[in-house]
Order: C-alpha cells, then sequence, then structure tokens
C-alpha cells in the first residue's frame, strides 16, 4: 500500500510547484493540453510541467527590448543598436580566448 507522499505529484507551473494528488494532477494536464498549452510528464519522477501557449510565448518575446550597446565594425566605426531601431539586426560574435 502506497503512503500519502507516494500518491501525491508535483506540478511546476507559472514557475510555481505545488504538491497534488494523482487525480488533480491528471485533471490539471488534460486541461492545460486542451488550451494549446505543453505538457511534459516523467510519471517515474512523479513531476509533471505545464508550458505557456505558444501565443502567450509569442506576446511575451515580441514585448522584449534588447538593451542598446555600441560596437565598432571591421573598418573602427562605431554603431549602435539604438541606430537600427525597428530593423532586424543580424550581430554574429565570437571570442578568440
Amino acid at each position: 500500500m502506497r503512503s500519502p507522499l507516494q500518491n501525491m505529484f508535483t506540478i511546476i507551473d507559472d514557475g510555481g510547484a505545488s504538491q497534488v494528488d494523482e487525480r488533480t494532477w491528471t485533471e490539471l494536464a488534460k486541461r492545460a493540453e486542451v488550451a494549446g498549452r505543453p505538457v511534459a510528464i516523467d510519471a517515474a519522477e512523479r513531476v509533471a510541467y505545464l508550458g505557456v501557449t505558444a501565443a502567450d510565448r509569442a506576446t511575451a518575446l515580441s514585448s522584449l527590448e534588447a538593451p542598446d550597446f555600441t560596437l565598432p565594425d571591421l573598418e573602427g566605426r562605431q554603431h549602435s543598436l539604438s541606430q537600427h531601431r525597428g530593423r532586424k539586426v543580424l550581430l554574429v560574435a565570437y571570442a578568440s580566448w
């Protein structure tokens, strides 16, 4: 017979973790999948991660703004990221160490 703790499952959702019983985690996972949220389950470890929808991820990413910085090009001319706001920029970075 399982102890009460063995029947518990850890759900990671919205950055927090909570312990729920087996029936509750199954229902939460089903609701998340219906809502278009990715669900990752490790039954052996009794843990599940409920991700955010693709639309929520897109909204968060579209609202991010990179911090401004200034770097020289190969000819020594200074370029600031803010000079290119609203345009796509490909930044290639490398290190020689």
